[in-house]
């Protein structure tokens, strides 16, 4: 399939703008062969406005013919998987094997969805009927279930650039909620975009969805990104990326004459636990792990353990060995694009820069461009809680060491924490049951916490958060992996003495959707 680098405007492809940019090759520093057009306003309102005119006719698609489209979507990604991995390893850098697992992800979650609309009852119906006998008032009836917002934002997100991208986790989330979706293509990999917002169109006409189910406007400029978000005709916005970033969207969405949720997942360093008794029996095992860990994907998952709290013991010393061996014998890798490298290498910097920040080992540098290379930094406990800026995100292949003398230091730092995706604990049972106020501290701290593993890899499925209290996210009670997801794009409606006949099929008396319904509070399970 020959890339034109044109902004997808529904069923139609669109190259008005005057400014160019171009995909890099990170492994070489080279530009790649295809311009890309930038969105101009006119785009960006065509898109827009094509995505509010769809949106009445696909909200209400039933869900099993959303289902349908979702699926499709699917097959159209896997059938063109070696095109996708083609041109995905030349813009990011990531080997084949990484891409196609990730494009595995993708598909799957797209079925995911479809099986949530095929079974329906993620609407959440609740019935409470009319009693007219009532005193001293009648009882109305009352019915209510979810319903989708609107068009939806969706920002492409450097790190992931099929999972968390065009056809991602937030597009099909909001196509599943009933939404239409305008993507803003991330700029490190604008041609595995266009061909995945390509399959996404020949998906749509397959299935026989409106004109503007799905846009996707380009643009190395925040000036496009901003657009989208001021456009009226946006109800919510899906972003992944760095806290910078996301704030930005989420201050603009802010701004406008009606505020629109911003669902931003903004970053976290992700705190390691290792408590005293599991350090004592594992401490070889833990530091293997811990390193694998840090290392994975060249340390860009948002999930990525950049902060380890250590206590200072024999076997504290014996796992920072084994780590410090660990970390010196890797290879360092490349990173998505140069402009992460450098953010990475400045972080670190940073933290060097500082008297009481030592650096504990490094990995070796490799000789191709945007090189990532895996280090170690420690500090003690009293130096870190003085010092917020020890636990700000470091997005990249390290993490630092907090070395406690005994178990208050520990809880002073769990206190003390911002908010974050995830905390690990590592412990034996003897530890868990000493160390169960910690647990109760990270509870109110992350989105996801952990017994016995590690943070990164996050499963997709039914009862995954992916998400945590601010800074790592804008809003802690939602979650952008998992079916959960589906509560972004949606707003609860009440129907009161409707009758059956114009109520939705999900409300109607006769449960025609055969789904699980609260009816006069009790859950009805269906037949």
């Amino acid at each position: 399939m020959e890339l034109t680098g044109k902004n997808i405007l529904g069923f139609t492809q669109s190259a008005k703008g005057e400014v160019l940019f171009y995909g890099v090759n990170p492994s070489t520093g080279s530009q790649l062969q295809t311009p890309y057009y930038q969105a101009t306003q006119q785009e960006i309102d065509e898109a827009i406005t094509l995505a509010e005119n769809a949106f009445t006719e696909y909200r209400d698609k039933s869900g099993k013919e959303k289902a349908v489209f979702l699926e499709t979507i699917a097959g159209e990604l896997a059938s063109i998987e070696q095109e996708i991995v083609a041109i995905g390893t030349q813009e990011t850098g990531l080997p084949a094997g990484r891409l196609s697992g990730e494009l595995g992800r993708t598909t799957g979650q797209l079925r995911l969805f479809a099986s949530l609309l095929r079974d329906g009852s993620w609407v959440d119906a609740r019935i409470d009927t009319a009693d007219p006998n009532r005193t001293p008032v009648p009882k109305p009836d009352t019915r209510q279930m979810q319903i989708a917002l609107g068009p939806v934002g969706v920002f492409g997100a450097s790190n992931f650039p099929l999972a968390f991208s065009a056809a991602g986790g937030d597009t099909a989330s909001a196509f599943a909620a009933g939404c239409t979706v305008v993507v803003k293509a991330h700029p490190a990999h604008p041609g595995t975009s266009e061909l995945v917002g390509n399959a996404i169109i020949k998906a749509a006409k397959k299935c026989g969805m409106p004109n503007g189910v799905f846009s996707m406007v380009h643009g190395a400029s925040i000036d496009v990104g901003q657009a989208v978000v001021r456009h009226p005709f946006i109800k919510a916005i899906g972003f992944t990326g760095s806290f910078r970033g996301g704030k930005s969207l989420f201050d603009e969405a802010a701004r406008r004459e009606e505020p629109i949720p911003v669902y931003a997942e903004m970053g976290s360093t992700n705190p390691v636990f290792v408590l005293p008794g599991a350090l004592k029996e594992n401490h070889q095992a833990l530091a293997e792990g811990l390193s694998g860990s840090v290392q994975l994907g060249v340390g860009q998952f948002c999930t990525n353990p950049g902060l380890t709290i250590v206590p200072e013991q024999e076997e504290g010393s014996l796992f920072e060995n084994i780590l410090k061996e660990s970390i010196s014998d890797a290879e360092s890798a490349t990173m998505l694009t140069e402009s992460i490298q450098r953010a990475y290498n400045s972080g670190l910097e940073k933290l060097k820069a500082k008297d009481a920040v030592a650096s504990v080992s490094f990995g070796k540098k490799g000789e191709q461009q945007s090189q990532g290379v895996p280090e170690v930094l420690s500090v003690s406990a009293n130096d870190f809680l003085s010092d917020k800026e020890l636990e700000e995100e470091v997005f990249g292949p390290s993490t630092l060491l907090v070395r406690t003398k005994d178990k208050d230091e520990m809880i002073k730092i769990a206190k003390g924490l911002n908010g974050h995706l995830t905390a690990t604990v590592q412990g034996t049972e003897a530890d868990l049951a000493e160390y169960a106020d910690l647990l109760k501290i990270l509870e109110r701290k992350v989105g996801r916490l952990l017994i016995n593993g590690f943070p990164t890899g996050v499963e997709v499925c039914h009862s995954m958060v992916h998400g945590g209290p601010f800074p790592a996210t804008s809003d802690a009670r939602m979650t952008s992996v998992g079916t959960a997801a589906i509560t972004r794009y949606t707003r609860p409606i009440c129907y009161q003495n409707y009758p059956d006949a114009l109520l939705p099929d999900e409300l109607k008396a006769a449960n025609p959707l055969n789904i699980l319904r609260l009816e006069n509070g009790k859950y009805i399970l269906p037949e």
